[in-house]
């Protein structure tokens, strides 16, 4: 270890204090859709502390409608602002964005909850509460990597552009609303709940459903009609077998560890309207994983094509086809190439500060990195301190030890892809 990288570990270890009370702060505002405010004037107030140059403004709708990848179901997004803090360098370096998204997920059954799920409590080790993991951890671990290397007189030569944006949950609205504004950089970082693994790509994923028809009868002659739900259960088979069809081509490395690398999850069904009535239509809803090296076009064409093929196992369905439209939210997939440069620089900084190798692997859902990615052009790792399998969970935790170790492998990795201005 250099001095300069001891003097960014003693620093961060200095103040891990305060970094769990910003942390703390940032849980206990309940960021949910539409009341990201209050928690985005403690991060304006956090970047100008800072000295950062910081925008902040609410998107508007009509400015996105025109991306084929804007999705949202909201009429406004007053309320809930994006900001965007720039850290200029002197000139002659690579810029990089670290884009974190501060809406999280409703709390779900409050009863599941040990404690408040907005309670910032912190007990041995971990700080608890929704959004903790996912991903307002991986903001605090940004905002310290960046305090870190002001702090300590440390200059750059490229520029760092710090996102904290709306809307990730629902479909990345807040991120292409940065593109959209002309946010741009050499690559990025989305500190996203990866327990500390590097994701050099990215599944995306479509939400989509699915009509079943059938025929109506009275229960008491139920052979007189015809069940949807009966036919429902023939399509969820089908895609079943779809899901093994997709996967089975799958021979990517990064995805060996990952027993379904491309999931379709059925979340959804309902049918039926009456207890002695044959049921004469069910919806079924569900989201289909989309690969790195996949389009949301080539997934809505193929999975178009395989439900056709049910004429083949069930004649009824040739008169009585089935319906199938794609709604609401979808993140966009992406790639980087395992040799980009910010891959080796985050690899090697992440093996100086914990004395091994990290893992690399393939994401297992979407994130905004998509967006930066297909959209913005700029090449995005996914890798922060959160656990992936507390997002969206009751009792959702983060361990505190991988903040901070995140925040120092983020700040030496900032140094070198930006580079040191003397």
């Amino acid at each position: 270890m250099n001095e300069q990288a001891r003097a960014i570990h003693e620093w961060i270890q200095k103040h891990e204090a305060k970094g769990i009370r910003m942390l703390k702060r940032f849980v206990q505002e309940a960021s949910t859709q539409g009341n990201e405010k209050n928690v985005q004037a403690m991060v304006v107030e956090k970047l100008r502390q800072l000295g950062l140059e910081i925008d902040i403004w609410e998107p508007k709708i009509r400015d996105l409608k025109k991306h084929e990848a804007f999705v949202t179901a909201r009429s406004s997004f007053r309320d809930s602002p994006n900001v965007v803090g720039v850290w200029k360098g002197s000139g002659g370096g690579r810029s990089l964005i670290l884009n974190g998204h501060i809406d999280v997920v409703p709390e779900g059954d409050v009863k599941l909850w040990e404690d408040d799920p907005f309670s910032g409590k912190v007990k041995d080790g971990r700080l608890y509460g929704r959004g903790s993991t996912d991903m307002k951890g991986g903001n605090v671990a940004m905002i310290l990597a960046l305090e870190a290397l002001i702090s300590l007189d440390i200059s750059l030569k490229g520029d760092v552009i710090f996102q904290s944006v709306i809307e990730e949950e629902s479909g990345g609205a807040g991120t292409l609303a940065c593109i959209e504004r002309g946010y741009r950089a050499d690559a990025a970082i989305i500190p996203e709940p990866t327990n500390m693994k590097i994701f050099p790509k990215q599944q995306g994923s479509m939400w989509f459903r699915v009509v079943v028809h059938g025929m109506s009868a009275h229960g008491g002659t139920r052979y007189e009609g015809v069940s949807a739900i009966e036919k429902a259960m023939k399509v969820v088979q089908h895609l079943q077998e779809f899901e093994k069809v997709r996967n089975a081509r799958i021979t990517d490395p990064l995805y060996q560890s990952i027993p379904i690398p491309l999931p379709i999850n059925i979340g959804k069904i309902a049918g039926g309207s009456w207890p002695s009535s044959v049921p004469d239509e069910v919806t079924i809803e569900g989201r289909i994983g989309v690969g790195p090296h996949e389009t949301l076009t080539q997934v809505r064409e193929e999975t178009a094509t395989w439900l056709q093929k049910l004429s083949e196992i069930d004649s009824w369905f040739e008169s009585h086809p089935i319906q199938l439209e794609w709604f609401g939210a979808h993140w966009l997939p992406s790639q980087m190439n395992m040799e980009h440069d910010l891959v080796t620089i985050l690899t090697a900084q992440f093996r100086d500060v914990l004395g091994k190798d990290p893992i690399l692997e393939a994401s297992p859902w979407g994130t905004d990195g998509g967006l930066l990615t297909n959209v913005g052009h700029t090449p995005t790792i996914v890798f922060g301190p959160g656990q992936t399998e507390m997002a969206h969970f009751p009792n959702e935790y983060i361990e505190l030890k991988k903040v901070f170790e995140a925040a120092e492998i983020l700040a030496l990795t900032i140094l070198e892809w930006c580079g040191q201005s003397k």
